[in-house]
């Protein structure tokens, strides 16, 4: 059976981003939106595998691209406010990009056979 990258990728960035806020002094909304956005991702995900319809896996995607989006920008927030550093950032940006890339291309194959 062929790996779901999309489905490890979203798992680690949740994961990732629970243990970055058990372990960061951030303000306690900044924390709880972005594990809120991470943890969207990865349950979208897990429930686009699921979908009753290829136009349900579509929406499920497009709202865990609309969350993955959400979670760059808090990052981007932390890392302005120095609650974390710029490896973290980056490593967790990248990651949030490998999850883009691939939901992108996903949206875009599910809408073309859909026609």
């Amino acid at each position: 059976m062929a790996k779901n990258y999309l489905l490890i990728y979203s798992e680690q960035l949740a994961t990732d981003i629970e243990l970055l806020c058990q372990n960061i002094k951030a303000p306690s909304n900044t924390l709880f939106q972005i594990r809120k956005s991470s943890s969207s991702v990865y349950a979208n995900i897990r429930e686009a595998n699921y979908g009753q319809s290829r136009a349900d896996m579509l929406s499920k995607f497009e709202i865990a691209l609309k969350e993955c989006n959400e979670t760059e920008g808090w990052l981007r927030l932390l890392y302005n406010t120095n609650a974390i550093d710029e490896d973290m950032y980056k490593k967790n940006r990248n990651l949030c990009g490998r999850i883009r890339r691939i939901l992108i291309s996903s949206c875009k194959t599910l809408k073309e056979n859909n026609k």
